[in-house]
């Protein structure tokens, strides 16, 4: 299945200057939001108060998250727990504890006094609501161990794909792909931390998701390379990495479009849990897809690959020399 002809001969790499510095200005640009405005942290992180509550009548999420907002408990995490009447609630600490005579209260003190205030919301919605048990405080040291497992497993994602693609092509190849990967994953981050968009666990993990689709593109781009490479003795390596790019064009926008497909109708039909993680994956499929194209293969380019890295020595195979 093609949408674009096998021939097809866009000149990608012509455009290579003016995609490098489109590429470094939103490098710039998510560095700056990543370090001056931060990423909004979600409950994941930050620590939080858990609630299960359970009612006597089946109940909708939605309307438990409405309930929840009027009274004020904003960006309050609500799950259905396997059935329609048990429900989860994961809120925010209040910012100030204050307790009797000034004193400050402690964690269980100030979980307590959240659930009451939100069992009182609940019901004026609908009665016939009650705690499943006492009120759990996951505190911010969590969420921090939480931080540094997703960071190691991100670096540990991206050396993997290095010593791989180092083994399985050649190590131009392997640095191009690590700086494709990291000028994806640092874009998309940038993104979400410009726009403040709530950062849990569904987007830490759509961010691994990211960065292996996001490899897959290249690995097809950098296959067909390979394969040109030893079939066309006479062309220069420009010409070589533009033809892989429209040779593989129609798998890059096939696989980009019914990706982001999927990814539409779990934003639109999955609800408010997976929002994140939807969102992240539309986001990442855009950056990776033109990365692609118009990042990875010129710093291929910049690198200095040829066809000598990859072709198998002449005198070992004469028949390789007559081929044109």
């Amino acid at each position: 299945m093609e949408i674009f002809h096998h021939d097809l001969n866009i000149d990608f790499l012509g455009m290579r200057k003016v995609s490098i510095v489109i590429s470094a200005i939103l490098l710039i640009v998510s560095v700056w939001a990543i370090t001056v405005k931060g990423l909004n942290y979600g409950l994941d992180f930050t620590g939080g108060i858990l609630l299960d509550v359970t009612y006597e009548q089946p109940i909708d999420v939605g309307d438990v998250r409405g309930a929840l907002e009027k009274a004020g408990f904003e960006h309050a995490v609500v799950q259905s727990m396997g059935g329609t009447r048990d429900i989860t609630i994961r809120l925010q600490p209040p910012k100030e504890q204050p307790g009797q005579a000034g004193q400050k209260q402690s964690p269980d003190q100030v979980a307590g006094d959240v659930a009451k205030r939100v069992i009182a919301a609940l019901e004026a919605g609908h009665p016939g609501v009650k705690l499943a048990h006492p009120p759990d405080f996951v505190g911010p040291e969590v969420g921090q161990e939480l931080k540094t497992s997703g960071i190691y497993a991100v670096i540990v994602v991206i050396i993997g794909i290095m010593l791989y693609l180092g083994m399985r092509f050649e190590k131009r190849f392997a640095v191009a792909a690590v700086a494709s990967e990291i000028h994806d994953t640092v874009i998309t981050v940038g993104i979400i931390a410009l726009v403040q968009r709530e950062f849990d666990m569904t987007v830490l993990a759509s961010i691994l998701a990211v960065v292996g689709y996001s490899i897959n593109d290249k690995v097809v781009v950098f296959d067909r390379v390979r394969e040109l490479f030893r079939l066309t003795r006479k062309a220069e390596t420009p010409q070589i990495l533009n033809r892989a790019i429209n040779n593989t064009l129609s798998r890059t926008i096939i696989t980009s479009v019914f990706t982001a497909i999927t990814m539409a109708s779990l934003y639109l039909f999955g609800g408010p849990a997976v929002h994140g993680f939807a969102i992240t994956m539309l986001i990442g499929i855009l950056v990776g897809t033109l990365s692609s194209i118009f990042f990875a293969s010129p710093i291929l380019l910049w690198l200095g690959v040829s066809k000598k890295d990859l072709m198998p020595v002449t005198k070992e195979n004469p028949e390789l020399a007559r081929r044109p």
